[in-house]
């Protein structure tokens, strides 16, 4: 109160210490990055002196050597590397000459060396004086760089260092501590503390909350496709189960009939799982890469050749590729990501129709692998969806399938830094393309 009757007495402006504070961290915070920027000019002065230095000697050495074997070429005719050669100074101190002498001792040839040296310390100077120019000319664009590279950093640094000063009370802690205790899992309400001073800490919550929200939706999502994929094999061997239990046991047909069912749908509930654990498997991180030197054409000439061997119902045809095209895979990995695409073009390509297999090198110098057929074919809606879990468009869902095959190929091929390219038209056909990083 003291102090506000003296500021209305003596006509003081009120100090806003947080502005005070703000700006004297500020000019701290800059102070510490034109330190920093001159430490890094520094740094890349003493390395391009030095780059400098060497290429000057380099220069002098070369052009004093060019010219002694220019002399013995003009004056000897010929240039014999075993003779005597040697720069001696004559008596007195007042000329430099360049000597040659043969085998036997004989002086074949003496020539005054200190014009050339003149020249050479000339153009050497010279070269010294553009390099320093040159650096001179660049140290505020260089400077500009610098600062633009740091400037995140910097902004990152101002902002943990506000975050480090700032005083929370008590009614501050428990604003964040009320809004945390009301958050409802199912709610997508986004976090509010209703305070100016918290909004930094409210936007991080939010973006948290958000990735914690979708996460949560996707594994939801994928249990409950999950259970539901499960459980008509369960219903389905429960069934026949309890049908071979009342009439199984003296009728021969339901006997048979029962055990093929039960088979079948025991064989699909394998497979099943063993998808389930693939995926699982790799969203945990256990499937590790096993990367080699692959050949894609000898790799797809061991697919279609497995292939037209597994099925006997679709003609096979291989376009070799053109160039001989090396990656860096896991080739196990590959092959079955391949295999994947091909069963699925047989299982949608009818009886005696052709799927094609190739392998090539795009445009942009991308190596890919495709498989080709001339089935049903998808609408341009589901196209975005088809690697999505357990989706199955309204065409096939009769057909028999789990849905997660696309999936697993799509992980695989994401492990591999690589990506799809899909074009379909219904009635008409797929093609699915894998591009892949070049081998560097």
């Amino acid at each position: 109160m003291k102090k506000e009757a003296r500021r209305q007495k003596t006509g003081e402006k009120p100090v806003n210490k947080g502005l005070t504070r703000k700006r004297r961290i500020t000019a701290d915070q800059q102070k510490r990055m034109t330190s920093i920027t001159r430490k890094l000019h520094w740094m890349m002065l003493r390395s391009r002196i030095g780059r400098y230095l060497w290429w000057d000697f380099l220069t002098a050495v070369l052009l004093a050597v060019g010219w002694c074997a220019d002399q013995e070429l003009t004056k000897l005719k010929v240039l014999v590397w075993n003779y005597g050669r040697a720069v001696r100074l004559a008596p007195g101190g007042r000329n430099l000459f360049y000597t040659v002498t043969s085998r036997e001792g004989e002086l074949l040839l003496r020539v005054s060396c200190v014009k050339p040296l003149r020249v050479l310390v000339i153009a050497v100077g010279c070269m010294i004086c553009c390099q320093a120019a040159g650096i001179i000319f660049d140290y505020f664009r260089e400077d500009k760089k610098i600062r633009a590279v740091l400037a995140p950093i910097n902004e990152i640094a101002l902002k943990a260092d506000e975050l480090s000063r700032m005083s929370f009370s008590e009614d501050k802690y428990q604003q964040i501590e009320e809004a945390i205790e009301n958050i409802r899992p199912g709610e997508e309400t986004p976090l509010s503390f209703g305070d100016s001073d918290l909004s930094g800490v409210e936007a991080a919550m939010n973006n948290l909350l958000l990735r914690m929200r979708d996460s949560y939706r996707q594994q939801a999502r994928f249990v409950n496709d999950a259970s539901h994929e499960l459980r008509t094999p369960i219903a389905v061997i429960q069934g026949y189960a309890n049908m071979l239990d009342r009439w199984g046991k003296t009728d021969e047909k339901i006997l048979e009939e029962g055990i093929t069912a039960i088979k079948n749908e025991s064989e699909h509930m394998s497979h099943l799982v063993e998808q389930l654990l693939f995926l699982a498997r790799g969203d945990s991180g256990k499937t590790a890469l096993k990367l080699e030197t692959v050949q894609l054409d000898s790799m797809m000439q061991e697919i279609y050749e497995e292939s037209f061997m597994i099925d006997e119902s679709h003609r096979y045809r291989l376009i070799p590729c053109a160039e001989k095209i090396l990656i860096r895979a896991d080739s196990a990995l590959l092959k079955q990501a391949v295999r994947i695409l091909i069963d699925n073009a047989a299982k949608y390509t009818p009886k005696g129709e052709e799927i094609l297999l190739s392998c090539g090198m795009t445009s942009r110098r991308e190596p890919y692998l495709q498989v080709q057929d001339t089935g049903i074919g998808m609408a341009e809606s589901e196209i975005p969806h088809i690697f999505e879990r357990f989706f199955r468009s309204d065409e096939v869902r009769s057909s028999s399938g789990t849905g997660l095959g696309l999936s697993i190929a799509k992980w695989i091929v994401d492990k591999h830094k690589g990506h799809f390219e899909v074009l379909s038209r219904q009635e008409l056909g797929t093609r699915i393309r894998i591009l892949l990083p070049a081998q560097e």
